[in-house]
């Protein structure tokens, strides 16, 4: 009788938890059994009392409707919000995660968070140390955020905004950069070595021995960056723009691959032409 009763029992609890489970028939039986009560409580009023009881049920139903239309809804925009802020949350958790982890899964799944980020309109990213090698980061916005010593070598990263962005140490070796915004980066000792940065933006950034072998600066935008000590070796600076560059000097220069008609402040534009007229020439 017993062990009858315990399977009984069991069968109860199973389906007790299935019900709960489902959110919405939850709701349909509470509703029903709490129309089944107020109404039989109610029932004498409806059969005696109806004409003074109606007017008290629509002013009920005037208080609800208030109430949905009013608390429903700000508690509805307050649940969407935490739900907002929960996922940005998760998303930021699972780059610490994937945080020096130097694997192709890391990379892609990285770059996912960001993409979704960005869809939530946040671009502040911190990305120290991230693994993001062959990845996919064309017209993403990084503005702001923090990559120093980030390896994103062999990337796209076209139209990508880096604007106001801490590149510090980060590897960009063989990416592809055209067009990208990197205007007042802080990329002291980045390596650009053969990267493509087409008709890129460097406008006040802070270039602080930067590597640039191999680099391909075609109508660049190096206006008022600084360059103290960064390394110009075969690098192509056709139609770059380096008026107002900060610790340029013409021993760097010397290094370039070409400097064919690119913009420089008349002081050193007059060293180019003794020093190294072939470059400019050709």
């Amino acid at each position: 009788m017993k062990t009858l009763l315990g399977k009984y029992g069991l069968k109860i609890q199973d389906k007790f938890n299935e019900i709960i489970e489902k959110p919405i028939l939850t709701s349909a039986i509470v509703l029903l059994l709490v129309t089944i009560i107020v109404g039989g409580l109610s029932l004498k009023y409806y059969v005696n009392d109806f004409e003074t009881f109606w007017p008290q049920i629509l002013t009920e139903a005037h208080g609800m409707i208030f109430d949905i239309a009013v608390i429903g809804i700000l508690l509805f925009w307050l649940n969407k919000n935490g739900e907002t802020r929960q996922r940005i949350k998760t998303y930021k958790d699972e780059i610490d995660d994937f945080r020096l982890w130097e694997s192709e899964e890391a990379a892609f799944r990285t770059v996912g968070n960001l993409k979704r980020l960005n869809r939530s309109n946040i671009y502040e990213i911190n990305l120290v140390n991230c693994y993001l090698i062959k990845t996919n980061l064309n017209y993403v916005n990084l503005k702001g955020s923090n990559l120093n010593s980030a390896n994103i070598s062999n990337s796209s990263l076209i139209e990508t905004n880096l604007e106001n962005t801490r590149l510090n140490q980060t590897n960009f070796e063989n990416s592809n950069l055209n067009q990208a915004n990197l205007n007042a980066a802080y990329a002291s000792g980045a390596n650009f070595k053969d990267a493509f940065l087409i008709k890129s933006q460097f406008e006040g950034a802070f270039l602080i021995k930067t590597n640039f072998v191999n680099a391909f600066l075609m109508e660049a935008n190096l206006q008022n960056s600084y360059l103290m000590g960064a390394d110009f070796e075969n690098a192509s600076l056709y139609k770059a723009d380096l008026r107002g560059a900060k610790g340029l000097t013409i021993d760097q220069l010397a290094k370039a691959k070409t400097l064919y008609l690119a913009k420089f402040d008349e002081e050193i534009f007059d060293q180019i032409k003794i020093s190294i007229p072939e470059l400019i020439g050709s």
